[in-house]
């Protein structure tokens, strides 16, 4: 199978967009190939997007983004605080902060919600990450839980089990109020990132999936 890297060739920085509707999305959906993607880049700057947070989630949310990306020379964590739940209601709102947003950065790639997740909140801002950025690389992760909406991912990214180890570790220190759900364990997250290494024959045996909808060769 031929292999692509995500890299950038010269003295400019590597910049990368995270995307999520709540505190633990993106460390959920696609922490390890963050982790990765920082190992391999020298130079990287990450803007991290958190929309749906209040109360003592806004502290999970500083944390879990200030774990995965320590030793990161430059980054901007920006968390918003529109109700879980109601996103779709708050359309006009977030809709003109993706407007801001994008006059801020122009990232070489952008992290963001499958469009066939069944939770609605997901759904607009994978909508409007599309609507907003619409000529860069845009993978969108996945994120396990009880709907069953895991689908077909066609780009994968190979993991090593240190790698999955940090992951797995750091979401669960950081995001203790969903301790006791029962999609909140680490053989969930280790079941999701095994799969996907035996669906793309990932060497240390596990992976992170994604779905892209184009790309330019």
């Amino acid at each position: 199978m031929l292999k692509f890297q995500l890299s950038k060739r010269g003295q400019d920085a590597f910049r990368i967009l995270c995307i999520g509707a709540h505190s633990d999305d993106i460390e959920i959906g696609c922490g390890g190939t963050i982790l990765r993607l920082l190992e391999e880049n020298r130079e990287v700057e990450v803007t991290w997007v958190v929309l749906g947070s209040n109360g003592k989630r806004d502290k999970e949310a500083l944390k879990g983004a200030r774990s995965f990306l320590a030793g990161t020379g430059t980054k901007t964590i920006i968390v918003k605080n529109y109700k879980d739940g109601f996103l779709q209601y708050a359309g006009k709102g977030i809709k003109q902060f993706f407007e801001k947003l994008k006059a801020t950065t122009s990232p070489d790639v952008i992290f963001t919600h499958y469009r066939h997740d069944l939770h609605q909140d997901h759904r607009l801002i994978s909508e409007l990450t599309w609507n907003t950025y619409r000529n860069h690389l845009i993978l969108e992760y996945e994120i396990i839980k009880y709907d069953g909406d895991l689908g077909s991912p066609n780009v994968f990214v190979h993991l090593t089990e240190q790698m999955c180890e940090r992951k797995i570790a750091f979401v669960l220190k950081a995001f203790r109020s969903q301790v006791g759900k029962d999609w909140f364990t680490a053989d969930a997250f280790w079941s999701i990132l095994r799969i996907r290494g035996i669906e793309c024959k990932a060497p240390e045996k596990y992976a992170e999936g994604f779905y892209c909808r184009k790309v330019v060769l």
